[in-house]
């Protein structure tokens, strides 16, 4: 299994990065070996469209299950059709938001937990 966490850098200590569409990067991690590797949000410079875009990204990579502080419309329905699960209300650094995960104090959306282009800066 391929777990995605949203984050503003490139390793475990990382900050989560609570917008979904236009995180800076997904550090993805095997939840059994706690290897991880960091990659960048094709959607965080799109100018529309950036939650599905990071959504083929998460696809491409084969991640099974997002956690992040909050996903738009336009990015649940992305997930959902993919099947990838996205648990929000992460915070803290990556690794932290991985607990937070494995000790089920995160809640699987279903639906958009906030509305289209709230990541927009």
């Amino acid at each position: 299994m391929k777990i995605a966490i949203t984050s503003i850098g490139k390793d475990l200590e990382s900050k989560v990065d609570p917008r979904f569409g236009r995180c800076q990067y997904f550090i993805v991690l095997d939840p059994e070996t706690i290897e991880f590797t960091a990659h960048d949000n094709s959607g965080v410079m799109q100018r529309g469209g950036a939650g599905p875009i990071a959504v083929k990204t998460l696809s491409d990579i084969g991640a099974e299950i997002v956690i992040t502080g909050n996903v738009g419309p336009n990015a649940f329905d992305a997930l959902n059709s993919t099947g990838i699960k996205a648990f929000i209300g992460a915070s803290g650094t990556v690794k932290e938001a991985f607990e937070q995960w494995k000790n089920g104090e995160l809640e699987e959306t279903e639906g958009a937990s906030v509305a289209s282009h709230t990541g927009v800066k």
